[in-house]
């Protein structure tokens, strides 16, 4: 058992007061060393005898004394860490909570319950309510001016304002007696009141009690009704941005968003109130919740730019607004997510680069939205095209602003096109007579064209960014030409097809197809040639290119191709890989004997002038 501390006593103080007692010891313990070794150097100065005399001039330097060693004085010892429940407040915070919590159940139970056993009258229960609610806000307040009263009486206050609130909307949405405009009003006026108060204490317990247990018990007593417990909900994050904006605490910024943006989401997950016709008024409230979130967020986010609970909260609000274009119409819904996609763009823009964590937010949700755009307004087989006309917008925005998080998502939307590009235009495709016929058509030539020029766009922005380390260039590059020849192969295939048919056009199609192959081919061999920084990447790419247009030209090309094309087919690879070769001849060649012509005319100028140390 530990011996109990005297009263009055601070336990660190004196864990404190030790660990100086300690240090000073050993402080005076090297000090006390320091004299004895300067004492024993004073005890052989006057033993021994005295030096005889040198000259002035001859007079060797004295030598240096001995360095002294420095004993640092030792840390005191670090006071013990107390434990979690010693800690001051915690406990009492612990109590408050579980206070509230368990207060204002009793007064959703007094509201409803005793409603439902036959226990006093609807208005009995009301004014009980009320008056509760008042006694406890008073409560709160006077607790609150005592010494050590300030976190029971916020957690009072809290009961009291949340149990208000929950009384005004039991007689709006459970009773009916209130007009819904009169009983919004008054949540409107307890809300603010108990916001202000947090405000003016600086008291965070407050503020986040109230919210979150106003939010959290209302849906019982709503009867049904999600219209009338969104437009209450709306009430309180409006009602307590007061103090998000004077203090900005992170846990009541969550406790404001999260409840409203939940409720919204299960309402639009059911099918009631799409049922009764009465979905504009989820598309209302999902608009208004982004839009006043979005908003008070820059206003958080200018203040501090680096507060990353404000933009998950933009991006939480918005859920709601990217969920409820899936209960719309084709057209309602790209309307509203590209709405949506454009405002929150435009907050991009407007932002600019201080607040990184807004820009995030705002890109990924505008990403989201207009990814939904594209996908319900585009047809299937014109899926792939718009996509990738977005990925283009995207990379060439990135480009312009110099923005990485725009071509992140136009790298997004590239990926979604190349994938369904490929859907419709796979190998097997692109080999078969009978299904290029029946797969390939105009849209596949047109995605296919787009596809190679959205991936170079890519290369380019992402160089010119600096996304890839000097080294990875040349293979980034080669990674590109790869898909940017499989379009191009894809699109003369579907070029041939549509324009001669399942015979002589699929063949002409697969003869421009291997030329092609080689033509690149050679291309980056002789971009290996010319860039001697990219030598390695561009001769293995060039070299692996030209093993696959010779494997296709004998083990397809041969079999597939007739009469006149194959013949094509193979004089044109033949002469481009001779074209080739001689140029890389000549380049080797040339630089072999520049070594040679260089040592001889070295030779020639020494043996006809020679050099003083030469034979």
């Amino acid at each position: 058992m530990s011996t109990p501390t005297p009263p009055g006593l601070d336990p660190r103080l004196v864990a404190q007061l030790s660990g100086e007692c300690y240090a000073l010891e050993q402080h005076l313990y090297a000090v006390g060393a320091h004299v004895a070794h300067l004492r024993a150097q004073l005890d052989r100065l006057v033993v021994a005898p005295a030096p005889a005399p040198v000259p002035p001039m001859s007079r060797a330097p004295a030598p240096p004394p001995p360095p002294v060693p420095s004993v640092a004085p030792p840390r005191p010892p670090a006071p013990a860490r107390e434990p979690w429940w010693q800690r001051d407040g915690v406990i009492s915070r612990l109590l408050a909570v579980a206070g509230v919590a368990v207060t204002l159940i009793g007064v959703v139970m007094l509201l409803v319950l005793a409603a439902q056993a036959g226990v006093f009258g609807p208005v009995p229960r009301v004014v009980s309510g009320a008056v509760l609610s008042a006694a406890l806000v008073a409560a709160g307040i006077r607790v609150h001016r005592r010494d050590g009263g300030r976190v029971g009486g916020a957690a009072l206050a809290a009961t009291g304002f949340a149990g208000g609130y929950l009384v005004v909307f039991a007689a709006t949405a459970y009773y009916r007696w209130v007009p819904a405009v009169v009983g919004l009003a008054a949540a409107l006026v307890v809300a603010g009141a108990g916001v202000a108060l947090a405000v003016r204490w600086s008291d965070r317990i407050l503020a986040v009690l109230l919210v979150l247990g106003a939010a959290l018990l209302a849906p019982t007593l709503s009867d049904g009704d999600p219209l009338l417990l969104l437009g209450f909900l709306l009430v309180l994050l409006v009602a307590s941005f007061p103090a998000q904006w004077h203090r900005n605490w992170a846990l009541l910024h969550l406790a404001r968003v999260v409840p409203i943006a939940a409720v919204l989401l299960v309402s639009i997950a059911g099918a009631e109130l799409a049922e009764r016709g009465e979905l504009a008024w989820l598309v209302g409230f999902s608009v208004a919740v982004a839009a006043f979130v979005a908003g008070t967020a820059v206003l958080l986010l200018r203040r501090e730019p680096g507060d990353v609970v404000a933009a998950v909260c933009l991006a939480v609000a918005a859920l709601p607004l990217l969920a409820v274009g899936l209960r719309l119409d084709r057209w309602p819904a790209v309307a509203l997510e590209g709405t949506a996609a454009a405002g929150y763009l435009v907050l991009f823009a407007l932002v600019g680069p201080r607040s990184r964590p807004l820009r995030v937010a705002s890109v990924a949700v505008a990403a989201l939205a207009l990814l939904h755009a594209c996908l319900a307004g585009a047809s299937p087989d014109a899926a792939a095209t718009v996509l990738l006309a977005v990925a283009a917008g995207y990379a060439g925005a990135a480009a312009s602003m110099r923005s990485r998080l725009l071509y992140v998502a136009g790298l997004g939307f590239w990926v979604l096109g190349g994938a369904m590009f490929y859907d419709g235009a796979e190998l097997e495709n692109l080999t078969d007579r009978e299904l290029a016929v029946d797969r390939l058509d105009a849209a596949t030539l047109v995605t296919a064209v787009l596809l190679a020029a959205v991936t170079l766009l890519l290369a380019w922005t992402a160089t010119r960014l600096r996304l890839v380390r000097e080294r990875g260039v040349p293979w980034m590059w080669s990674g590109a030409a790869l898909v940017v020849l499989y379009a191009v192969t894809t699109a003369l295939v579907t070029a041939g097809v549509l324009l001669g048919g399942a015979d002589a056009g699929f063949v002409a199609g697969h003869t421009a197809a291997t030329i092609c192959w080689m033509i690149a081919a050679t291309a980056m061999l002789a971009l290996g040639l010319a860039r001697t920084e990219y030598a390695h990447a561009a001769l293995a790419a060039g070299l692996s290119l030209t093993g696959a247009a010779l494997a296709k030209l004998f083990l397809f090309d041969l079999a597939a191709l007739e009469g006149v094309w194959r013949v094509v087919a193979f004089i044109v690879v033949g002469l481009l890989l001779l074209a080739a070769g001689t140029r890389y001849a000549k380049a080797f060649a040339g630089r072999s004997a520049a070594p040679e012509t260089g040592s001889g005319r070295e030779t020639g100028s020494g043996s006809a002038e020679p050099g003083p140390g030469e034979d």
